[in-house]
């Protein structure tokens, strides 16, 4: 039987789109179900003393007070570098938005962070910050100001990541909302200038509700990268990893030192799941809230 046009180019684009499909299957779904199935069992990196233990794992968790410090600290990244790089990012763009000379340069200023590797970023802040020698503290006794502990404080640890993270990823943030900015039609601020709307009416009723698509896009981005944070927790730094009094701690660098650490690959298998589950339901709701129909 001979296929219509139609049909074979539906065919084909099925075809396409099966080859994706089966590669993501295979490098994000099963890698999933590995980690649920390896939750079940108690396993020291040896297959031949793997053994069942059901759900004791997840028991452990109620009472491991370290992870719940761990999913502490991950929430305050989460939540003080997500909507502060988003914030950083729209106003950024907005004024990027407007130069019409020499843009190009600057977005590609913004964006230099972003593409440079985190453990060099890492590292290079964590000079800079140093107690000691840091150029930041030597700005600041020159100021007349005290110096700061900055990553060797637990008070301070914390935040002087969330910053550093915030900085590394501004430049992707600034573009993504230039790109939204300038997909924004002008006649709609042309005819809401005509009738009499200022600079803030204009932000507030067509800005941000037509760049509402890149707002979600961003939020959950940045929402899934803040609660893997790893690398910059790591090298920021190297000789205490997690900060001290664990003030820096993550889920993801609590899994890796379970995992390879201490060996304990089926307990890091469980908190693996835990936090893609978390990653799911803070991803499906935030979904939910900021997604909205805009109507032109």
């Amino acid at each position: 039987m001979r296929l219509s046009l139609a049909r074979r180019e539906a065919l084909w684009a099925f075809a396409f789109l099966l080859i994706p499909l089966v590669f993501f299957l295979f490098i994000r779904i099963w890698p999933a179900f590995q980690a649920l199935w390896l939750s079940l069992y108690e396993w020291n990196a040896d297959p031949a003393k793997r053994t069942y233990v059901g759900l004791e794992h997840y028991r452990q968790m109620l009472d491991d007070k370290l992870l719940r410090k761990a999913l502490l600290n991950t929430l305050c990244y989460t939540l003080i570098g997500v909507p502060l790089q988003m914030v950083l990012g729209l106003a950024v763009a907005l004024l990027l938005n407007v130069v019409e000379r020499w843009r190009d340069f600057f977005r590609a200023v913004y964006f230099a962070p972003y593409i440079t590797p985190a453990v060099a970023v890492a590292w290079v802040f964590s000079w800079m910050l140093s107690a000691n020698f840091g150029i930041v503290n030597e700005i600041l006794r020159l100021l007349g100001l005290p110096a700061q502990p900055f990553l060797q404080s637990p008070r301070q640890a914390l935040l002087t990541v969330t910053v550093v993270v915030v900085w590394q990823n501004l430049g992707f943030q600034a573009v993504l909302f230039l790109a939204g900015l300038q997909n924004i039609p002008r006649e709609y601020y042309e005819a809401a200038r005509i009738d009499g709307a200022d600079s803030w009416a204009l932000f507030r009723h067509i800005t941000l509700p037509l760049l509402n698509p890149v707002i979600v896009f961003s939020a959950v981005i940045g929402t899934i990268g803040f609660l893997q944070l790893f690398t910059q927790v790591v090298n920021l730094n190297f000789t205490d990893q997690g900060g001290p009094l664990s003030s820096t701690l993550t889920l993801a660098l609590y899994i890796y030192q379970q995992a390879f650490g201490r060996f304990e690959l089926g307990y890091a298998a469980a908190i693996t799941v835990l936090l893609f589950m978390i990653i799911l339901l803070i991803t499906l709701v935030q979904l939910r809230l900021l997604s909205r129909r805009v109507e032109y």
